[in-house]
């Protein structure tokens, strides 16, 4: 960030909003917030809607509530996108660029998402027909947790002829060298696949009862926790963080009870359990948010935000952590939707999720091993039941990364400000399910033949 050279500081404001300037960002003088949601908006690569006129108003109080007039007043003004670094680093790429003039068709060519897909190719990890938002294409390689492709070194990835019949039989009895490494390449996998015409298959026996298994162990029954309330009666701020105190216990209760269900349960020790649990619990509960309890989730307890008014001071002070959160999770959610998540595949992702040799203190040899039965039995599964879907198992996965993402930067968003950022999401998503429900929420497809 640059510095103020004088002591006017306090008497700049922020030429998009209007709050109190910080400095001289990407070429123009403005507040911390607007220089973050432009340094995002521009990294990530994101194609916000206006559902007004395009001519929403900008300042300190509405800034938040249209991210398409915030974005396209930030490069009106002369914000310059060229002098955000590449790789995202924090500290401008030239201190001496300033402000841009850019023609109306440069604008709506950025505005509209064609000069991001002029710039990169497509990412398995795209939008899919998503018009809502673009792809957070750097969002699954952020935070502490390695992403798929990370992982990997080119002399070990796997191409799409590992995947041969040969190689499935073994992969649940026989030991495998421990150089293999654990996740194969999802984007050589994804571009190999679509070329290759669906060809019709049986489900390898050992697959169904892992999976059926893996189904079993799940408390698919409704959430106990009352998310009834009376219709005229408005909920405060305290309320509603009490009920979201009172659904996250009861939600880690059952992932505990879920992982003494696992069929593999005596393969690991109890210390091993521990490390892990302690380590995914908000990445598992979050999974299960957006797949078995949906229902309740996005309807009981949208219901129930809804009727939470915030304060001024409380939509003022929501930080852009929250707001990185919100985005990422009212796409995350609009990417399930979209791929309908059966119960089937989501006790699998689950299952990979959690089993992750990455965490300190764990069993990495034990946990490759596992992780890798149950990443080969929901290729197999998905592949069985979605032939003409190829590229449904890496999209599926690459839900992974960015599920880890998210529950990497909630821990940043303070407590006081969780009942805002609930309802701003839940809302979203609840006006998406109207807007275009056109089938049942996710994870309510069911398979139980072989």
């Amino acid at each position: 960030m640059d510095t103020w050279e004088d002591d006017t500081a306090d008497q700049r404001t922020c030429l998009i909003c209007g709050d109190r300037a910080t400095g001289l960002h990407y070429g123009i003088i403005s507040c911390e917030g607007c220089k973050g949601f432009f340094k995002r908006s521009i990294c990530n690569k994101r194609v916000y809607r206006c559902s007004r006129d395009k001519n929403c108003e900008m300042s300190r109080k509405q800034r938040n509530r249209c991210q398409y007039c915030r974005l396209l007043k930030c490069l009106q003004m002369g914000m310059n996108r060229k002098a955000i670094r590449e790789d995202g680093m924090p500290g401008g790429r030239n201190k001496s660029i300033g402000p841009v003039q850019i023609t109306e068709e440069e604008i709506e060519r950025i505005m509209s998402g064609q000069e991001f897909k002029e710039e990169a190719p497509d990412h398995p990890w795209g939008n899919n027909g998503d018009s809502d938002h673009s792809s957070p294409s750097n969002g699954a390689l952020e935070g502490n947790q390695p992403s798929p492709a990370s992982t990997l070194s080119s002399n070990r990835s796997v191409e799409i002829s590992g995947y041969t019949a040969a190689l499935r039989d073994q992969y649940i009895n026989t030991s495998m060298s421990t150089s293999y490494q654990l996740l194969p390449h999802l984007f050589n996998y994804a571009a190999q696949s679509s070329l290759l015409a669906p060809q019709p298959r049986g489900l390898y026996p050992q697959s169904h009862p892992l999976v059926m298994q893996l189904v079993a162990a799940e408390d698919q029954a409704p959430l106990a926790t009352p998310l009834l309330i009376e219709e005229d009666y408005k909920v405060t701020q305290v309320e509603l963080f009490a009920l979201l105190c009172r659904l996250a216990d009861e939600l880690l209760f059952r992932q505990i009870s879920w992982i003494k269900k696992l069929p593999f349960f005596c393969e690991l020790s109890i210390e091993d359990y521990t490390c892990l649990l302690s380590s995914t619990w908000q990445e598992l509960i979050l999974l299960s948010c957006l797949t078995i309890y949906s229902a309740q989730i996005f309807g009981d307890l949208a219901d129930i935000t809804a009727k939470y008014t915030p304060s001024d001071d409380e939509l003022h002070g929501f930080s852009e952590d929250g707001m990185d959160v919100m985005e990422r999770l009212i796409y995350l959610f609009r990417k399930f939707h979209q791929l309908k998540i059966s119960n089937e595949e989501y006790a699998c992702m689950k299952a990979i999720n959690f089993l992750n040799q990455d965490i300190r203190g764990s069993n990495s040899t034990q946990l490759e091993q596992l992780n890798k039965r149950y990443w080969y039995v929901c290729q197999d599964y998905t592949e069985y039941k979605y032939p003409h879907q190829p590229k449904r198992f890496p999209e599926i996965m690459m839900c992974l990364p960015e599920i880890r993402c998210i529950a990497g930067k909630l821990v940043n968003v303070p407590l006081e400000q969780l009942p805002l950022l609930f309802k701003a999401v839940l809302h979203s998503c609840k006006s998406s399910l109207t807007s275009y429900r056109t089938g049942p929420l996710p994870c309510v497809a069911t398979s139980t033949g072989n």
